[in-house]
């Protein structure tokens, strides 16, 4: 008796993911700890587990109700060229970062990923309509990390398992250089963080457009409490 197997995905795109996903990517995601920093400092986040606690908060209260449900929405818009509902998504995330930093993060790395995408297609007749217009919006980085994982072949949730870890690793670094956590502890917190990615992903692409949501307070208070801390490691 045989069984259908999946698709296996071509290798050109699961290594495109791959890069994507990557904190060596040129778009800055090292350089913010997206509240972490003023956690650490200002709501006792002293150890390993308090840490992983706080991330995986952040992956499903923050995450996937919020910019994975909207990077599903946008990966789709974008492959069908549905230029109204790219604005529509992107508008959605400049009105719903909650400090200026917040939104300065997410508007520095959509154009950086913009300005990225440009050199990787230029001259590409099929893709460079698309970088153009993402980077007319002004971009943010949910959408533009949509386009560029719209030009793979993967379905949407492995677009999400991709950016989910991206950012599971750049906030795992950066409690590594802001508290005395080794190495080892990272590792576990990744572990933790990559056992709840798929639940998160899953999560997210089955949210529509009304049930997305962008309500966290503690963070907000925390990130505007970071735009004043006396001494900082990070942009947010």
């Amino acid at each position: 008796m045989r069984l259908d197997r999946p698709t296996p995905l071509p290798a050109a795109s699961f290594l495109q993911l791959m890069w994507l996903a990557s904190p060596a990517l040129p778009v800055g995601g090292f350089s913010y700890s997206e509240g972490l920093e003023s956690a650490i400092e200002n709501a006792g986040l002293a150890s390993e587990a308090a840490v992983g606690d706080w991330l995986l908060d952040q992956l499903h209260i923050t995450q996937a109700r919020g910019d994975m449900a909207l990077i599903a929405k946008a990966v789709g818009a974008w492959r069908r060229t549905d230029w109204p509902h790219v604005r529509k998504l992107n508008d959605w995330v400049l009105h719903t970062r909650e400090t200026s930093e917040l939104r300065l993060q997410s508007e520095q790395m959509g154009r950086s990923m913009a300005d990225w995408l440009r050199n990787q297609h230029q001259g590409d007749a099929r893709h460079m309509p698309a970088v153009q217009h993402l980077a007319a919006l002004p971009p943010t980085y949910p959408v533009a990390f949509a386009l560029a994982a719209s030009f793979t072949q993967a379905p949407v949730r492995d677009v999400l398992l991709a950016y989910a870890f991206g950012w599971a690793e750049n906030m795992v670094q950066a409690a590594l250089k802001s508290m005395q956590l080794g190495q080892s502890a990272g590792q576990r917190i990744l572990a933790r963080l990559a056992d709840a990615i798929p639940a998160a992903a899953d999560h997210a692409i089955g949210l529509m457009d009304s049930e997305r949501q962008a309500f966290s307070p503690m963070l907000a208070i925390l990130s505007a409490q970071h735009e004043t801390q006396y001494s900082r490691l990070f942009r947010s």
